[in-house]
């Protein structure tokens, strides 16, 4: 009787990697309205908000995003009189710098630049004060896609408060395939911007995508007179750099959801795949080690000791060298295997 096992060499075995991508809209609605701020969680240590897709206190809501804002210890925001928490504000700008610029030679914190290149010494380049989108893992999964204007921002940029998205800016990624690779965070690029607040097409560097990390940062001065014109933050009229230093983070948090109109972007899952073609040539696997295969004595589907063995393969186990048992695969229907047939099953194990 053939044996039940079978040995799988180097060319019985492949593997393969899947990328699945998932269309993700966030709505302004979601980060400012539709369920009057229920859904917005604020911490007493100040530092961030967090932003749900359903009022938080509820069971299946579902953790978004986190929103917060800081700038660099020698922003010129630093020397301003009635700064409150200047070194939460400070300890985040350093904090994301260091996740996401690194250091540089002589052991300091590389600023966070619009250019991509940390080490840049053009101040113009240098983003001091920023405001910061961190997605979710629900979100992102494994990375936001790579892709051409594949991930967008669209912020409301009109001067008045009562009517942000009267003029419109889209911060998007412009050059997805080709990634840079210089961040300890992995992959990056720059976003652009660009709009119905611009006089013509043109587009300007405004912040950094980390697709691995999930983080967007995105310069202060999109709402600045630098871009379109200097935006009311709040109620009361204050512009950004005010906001940024005198109010809170969570503060500046709000502020920037009553701006943001729509967020878009493609997730990414790799799937990776281990395929093991099991091969059962005409002579194997024409018996079956099953103890229903006999009755007393006697093979069960055979009427005569000459005809052809025959069996029904309806499993298939992969076994490690002690022959431990690991995985188990089944087949839709059994299949039929005689000594004139050979087949070759695919298994293939997902993780």
């Amino acid at each position: 009787m053939a044996t039940s096992f079978k040995a799988l060499n180097s060319n019985d075995v492949t593997r393969a990697q899947t990328k699945l991508h998932e269309a993700i809209p966030v709505t302004g609605t979601i980060l400012s309205g539709t369920y009057s701020d229920e859904n917005i969680k604020n911490y007493s240590h100040g530092m961030f908000q967090s932003v749900y897709d359903y009022p938080y206190l509820s069971s299946s809501a579902n953790h978004i995003i986190d929103l917060t804002a800081g700038w660099a210890t020698d922003s010129v925001l630093s020397s301003s009189s009635g700064v409150d928490l200047r070194n939460k504000k400070n300890d985040i700008y350093n904090e994301m710098s260091q996740i996401l610029a690194g250091y540089d030679t002589t052991g300091s914190i590389n600023k966070l630049d619009v250019s991509g290149n940390f080490g840049s010494a053009v101040a113009a380049d240098k983003m001091e004060e920023v405001l910061v989108f961190n997605f979710a893992r629900l979100l992102t999964k494994d990375e936001i896609q790579k892709q051409e204007n594949g991930f967008t921002i669209t912020l409301g940029v009109s001067s008045s408060y009562a009517t942000p998205f009267a003029k419109t800016l889209d911060v998007y990624d412009r050059d997805g395939p080709n990634a840079k690779t210089n961040s300890p965070a992995g992959e990056f690029n720059i976003l652009y911007a660009t709009g119905s607040g611009f006089a013509d097409s043109s587009e300007r560097p405004c912040g950094l995508l980390f697709y691995q990390a999930g983080i967007a940062v995105v310069t202060s001065s999109v709402f600045k007179s630098d871009f379109v014109e200097a935006c009311e933050m709040d109620g009361t009229g204050e512009l950004i750099d005010d906001l940024l230093v005198s109010g809170s983070i969570s503060g500046s948090a709000d502020a920037l959801r009553h701006r943001v109109q729509n967020i878009s972007f493609n997730n990414t899952t790799e799937l990776n795949s281990t395929i093991y073609f099991c091969r059962a040539n005409n002579s194997e696997f024409n018996y079956s080690s099953n103890p229903t295969y006999l009755s007393s004595s006697q093979i069960r589907v055979k009427e005569l000791s000459s005809d052809n063995p025959v069996s029904y393969v309806t499993t298939v186990g992969l076994y490690s060298e002690d022959n431990a048992l690991l995985a188990v695969a089944k087949l839709s229907e059994p299949i039929k295997k005689t000594p004139a047939e050979e087949y070759t099953l695919r298994v293939r194990l997902d993780y």
